[in-house]
């Protein structure tokens, strides 16, 4: 069993930047693949970015250019930095953990393991 707790999210201006941390009890940086997901008011929960144990990344086509995804491993600790954030980037952030070589395709259903979720609210 793996538990995942975000933190580091807040309210921001639009142009702002905000970095989300993910800790995990378990050593998830070999075989897993981390991502992390968003819901706004109202939407379906969406992907937003994953990362393989060996550092391949993939966004959404929403995100890309302003957000990155990273792995610490020494730490166990999945970030997400977030550069020029608009409104419609305000939402529940959720981190996610799934044991897979390489990565799933970024939806729900393939991700097992789920954190609580933090919140970003970007205004304009």
């Amino acid at each position: 069993q793996v538990q995942l707790v975000e933190s580091g999210g807040g309210s921001m201006q639009a142009g702002g930047s905000l970095t989300l941390s993910c800790a995990a009890s378990a050593d998830t940086y070999g075989m897993y693949c981390r991502a992390w997901f968003r819901q706004a008011p109202g939407k379906e929960r969406e992907g937003v970015a994953s990362i393989t144990s060996g550092g391949y990344t993939e966004y959404a086509d929403s995100v890309k250019g302003r957000f990155t995804i990273s792995h610490d491993k020494a730490r166990n600790t999945l970030s997400l930095q977030m550069n020029i954030l608009n409104p419609e980037d305000t939402a529940m952030y959720y981190c996610a953990a799934e044991p897979y070589f390489g990565c799933p395709d970024l939806t729900v259903n393939a991700f097992r393991y789920w954190g609580q979720g933090t919140q970003v609210t970007v205004s304009s």
